[in-house]
């Protein structure tokens, strides 16, 4: 690997750190008492700090030092949990990721702004330290060292550990030997001070040796040391090496505790349990072979139990090892399921499977015309297995939608303070996973949606009050799975949307006729048309009439649609409709005149032939109705709808299609069954047509273009309520007429 490729590695390790960093400040914002929010929050500054000193990113890890010394002081409750410190943090984790973005190489907007918050977030910081009694970042100690001597809390173990010696905890940073520092030469001073009785080297962070670097440390110690010295003379051993090192003194005969937390500290790489104790200090290398060497001998009972039975190791101390150890091997399993691919590497596979799924209609389609029926049977074995594999490659690009959620946090954070609001957030179905294309697409629609609820939808806290609702207004994103899709509902408990109000403004700007008859639902889509607003003012957020036509068109070119529901002075929910994949589809073939085309499968509900005596209620060239089964159904004739000319079909067919709750029916000449689509996107020429999301080529070699049935269906309404409109304006105006 490159170092370009490690590099690359640590920038996304870094965002994604980044943002659980922001989750547990979010969190702690809760609840300032949350003790793993706390930690988590220091884990991910000193990961990115030493994963940057690896690659000499001084400017990284200098900023990341001070506010990891913050940190290590909250920790030890020297700094309190509150709004400022919380706000101030948020603010250090903008300002990395600024930095990481940068060594990324991406475009920066206000580069130079973001630099120079840097001396004033430093001053915070520094000002925060100073206010704990605590050294400047500096000179300050690393990572915890709690006193030895302070009594335990209420309901803690507080038992002595036997061991009679100063215990020594060293981690010595990877840049320790860079920055000129002998880790031998720390360990031979301290044996100036007293006897090193034991010492066991960890080695379990080394890499494999082709990515090792001579000039970086890996190791680890614990040392069991007597001496009569002071904690303070100990201590002062390692004041040259404090920035690059972690360290943790026990005394002789520490409590409980101060071992089960140096147990949680202990490295990942162990795997056994006596591994885990002598690292710990809990137990010494001689204790554990005697206690081997007795397991060895007869068929004793587990080393845990015996270590306790006979050792008198304290059953808390032995218990916490083992959770550490099935912890471990927990993890190490996880990291061997699961390597980084390329998704170029990925999207190029998906295409080699699209092709293969193309390669193998044709196969199939020359089989039925052979007519030799083994050749059939093994052709529709190849394409079971076919289908097989499509899925299988499919799966590979599936993320969680909630990585494109994970961000909302601290945007309804920062955008309600803002606004003078109190807004919670509610997530639901962030592991609903759909195409990896899909996810980074749909960010952008769903920031802007988000932002409009909590500016326009969700009232100020005193008409709320007014109102009679709670003070917090409440916003959610809810992603689940329906017929083959996946659906995202942005919802609000605000005002809603004020549909006389909106109408009255389409009809200022000449989009509906006056006398039109829409549905609720027809006048809430009207907010998508390019300009609108109903904004009685423009803030930094919204107002101006430009975004929602933007968020329409974005999803629209992901195959997908969107829909409101809302009701005035409850709220509003709007709901977006994507397709699992932007790759390979389920695809249901129809012809209409000489043309083919394909409908998506998921949105097929069911088929039917017209009887001979069987005629379509007609409103419009278009547009018909049809009696199913007591249901007036709406239908489309594709062939007027689309201008196709050619020879008409003796019989017509329809096929009934269902998106979100609107049914439809689509009169085609001829079905032709199922057929595995690969989805080619539309070239620059025909971007502009509505009503068609890409094409795909058939087995017999030529293109079928891929209906858009919510935009076709949509379009049709549209134009039909138009053209009554404009008839009943028309007959009102004629009315008036003197006779």
């Amino acid at each position: 690997m490159s170092t370009d490729d490690v590099l690359q590695t640590f920038v996304a390790e870094a965002r994604e750190l980044l943002l659980g960093m922001e989750d547990s400040l979010l969190a702690l914002e809760r609840d300032p008492r949350d003790g793993e929010a706390i930690s988590a929050t220091f884990r991910a500054i000193h990961t990115i700090k030493g994963s940057a000193g690896l690659f000499s990113l001084d400017q990284l890890v200098a900023f990341a030092h001070v506010a990891e010394t913050l940190l290590d002081l909250v920790r030890d409750g020297r700094v309190a949990v509150d709004g400022d410190l919380i706000a101030l943090l948020l603010e250090c984790s903008d300002y990395l990721g600024f930095l990481i973005n940068q060594i990324a190489g991406d475009e920066v907007a206000d580069a130079a702004a973001q630099e120079a918050r840097r001396p004033a977030l430093l001053a915070r910081l520094q000002a925060c330290i100073a206010s704990s009694g605590a050294p400047s970042a500096s000179q300050a100690e690393s990572p915890r060292q709690a006193p030895p001597s302070a009594a335990p809390a209420a309901g803690e173990v507080a038992d002595p550990v036997h061991n009679d010696a100063w215990h020594i905890s060293l981690r010595f940073g990877p840049e320790v030997l860079k920055n000129g520092m002998d880790p031998a030469s720390f360990l031979r001073y301290l044996g100036t001070l007293g006897e090193i009785a034991h010492i066991t080297t960890l080695w379990q962070q080394m890499p494999a040796p082709e990515a090792m670097d001579a000039e970086s440390c890996y190791l680890g110690f614990e040392l069991d040391f007597r001496s009569e010295a002071s904690r303070e003379a100990i201590d002062s051993t390692f004041d040259f090496v404090r920035d690059d090192c972690r360290i943790t003194l026990l005394p002789p005969r520490s409590s409980i505790d101060d071992y089960l937390k140096l147990i949680a500290e202990a490295p990942e790489g162990l795997e056994r349990l006596g591994e885990i104790l002598v690292a710990s200090g809990a137990l010494s290398q001689a204790e554990l072979e005697r206690a081997l060497e007795r397991q060895r001998q007869a068929a004793p009972p587990a080393l845990g139990e015996m270590l306790i039975q006979e050792d008198g190791i304290p059953a808390p101390v032995v218990q916490a090892a083992l959770e550490k150890q099935a912890k471990g091997r927990e993890n190490r399993s996880a990291a061997t399921r699961f390597i980084r691919v390329d998704a170029e590497k990925l999207e190029d596979l998906i295409n080699q499977v699209g092709e293969l799924v193309i390669a193998g209609a044709s196969a199939t389609l020359l089989s039925q015309r052979n007519g030799d029926t083994a050749l059939i049977e093994a052709m529709a074995q190849v394409g079971r297995h076919v289908e097989e594999i499509r899925d299988r490659a499919l799966s590979l690009r599936m993320v969680e939608i909630g990585e494109s959620f994970n961000r909302f946090p601290r945007v309804v954070r920062d955008v309600s303070r803002e606004l003078g609001k109190d807004i919670e957030l509610v997530i639901t179905g962030a592991e609903t996973e759909l195409d990896k294309t899909v996810v980074e697409k749909i960010g952008d629609p769903l920031m802007h949606l988000v932002r409009n609820s909590m500016d326009h939808g969700i009232e100020s806290i005193e008409e709320r009050l007014a109102r009679g609702k709670p003070a917090q207004g409440r916003l959610s994103l809810h992603a689940y799975h329906e017929s083959g899709s996946i659906v995202i509902e942005v919802a609000d408990d605000g005002g809603g949307l004020k549909r006389d109000k909106i109408l009255a403004k389409a009809m200022d700007r000449g989009l509906v006729a006056p006398g039109q008859a829409l549905t609720d639902r027809d006048v809430f889509n009207l907010i998508f048309e390019p300009g609108f607003s109903t904004a009685e003012q423009v803030t930094n957020l919204s107002g101006r009439g430009v975004g929602m036509d933007v968020v329409r068109r974005n999803i629209s070119a992901l195959r997908g649609s969107i829909d409101i529901e809302s009701q005035e002075g409850v709220g509003t929910t709007m709901r977006i409709r994507l397709p699992l994949t932007l790759a390979i589809i389920d695809g249901f073939l129809i012809q209409v005149a000489d043309s083919a085309f394909v409908l998506p499968l998921d949105l097929v509900q069911e088929c039917m032939e017209l009887p001979d005596g069987e005629r379509l209620q007609s409103r419009g060239q278009s547009s018909h109705y049809l009696d199913l089964r007591g249901e007036a159904l709406p239908c489309l004739r594709l062939r007027n709808l689309l201008n196709l000319e050619g020879e008409s079909s003796q019989r017509e067919n329809v096929v009934i299609v269902q998106y979100g709750n609107r049914r439809a029916g689509l009169v085609v000449d001829r079905l032709l069954g199922e057929f595995q689509t690969v989805i080619k996107p539309l070239g620059q020429i025909f971007r502009h047509l509505r009503g068609f999301s890409g094409s795909t080529i058939l087995g017999t070699g030529e293109v079928a273009l891929i209906l858009d049935v919510p935009t076709l269906v949509h379009d049709a309404s549209g134009r039909e309520a138009r053209l009554l409109g404009e008839s009943n304006a028309g007959q009102a105006i004629g009315s008036k007429q003197p006779a």
